[in-house]
């Protein structure tokens, strides 16, 4: 057996191995991660909305915590937006494929 025939028996284990585990998931795993991670960004931005209110109306306690959750929050909806952009463009993509 040559290198080439190893490596695509290899591979093809492999992607039954991954088959079978999205088969015993049903994929929730991804959707579970995804709306976790969608989550995570939501509870970011509104502590932004939080310090930015407290800032407008001159409750700030800490300065310096404030611009830190402002600026966690900006990061990570633009780390969020580039992701969905990557998401549209690989779909595009598929959709584009001559089978």
């Amino acid at each position: 057996m040559s290198n080439i025939d190893e490596i695509l028996s290899i591979s093809t284990v492999n992607l039954l191995k991954q088959k079978e585990a999205l088969s015993k998931t049903g994929g929730k795993a991804f959707v579970q991660h995804l709306k976790s991670a969608i989550d995570e960004v939501n509870d970011m931005q509104k502590e932004s909305e939080l310090a930015i209110a407290d800032l407008a109306t001159g409750q700030v306690k800490d300065l310096h915590q404030a611009a830190l959750a402002i600026g966690k929050a900006e990061t990570s909806m633009k780390l969020m937006l580039e992701i969905r952009n990557k998401a549209l463009n690989a779909y595009k993509e598929i959709g584009r494929t001559q089978l």
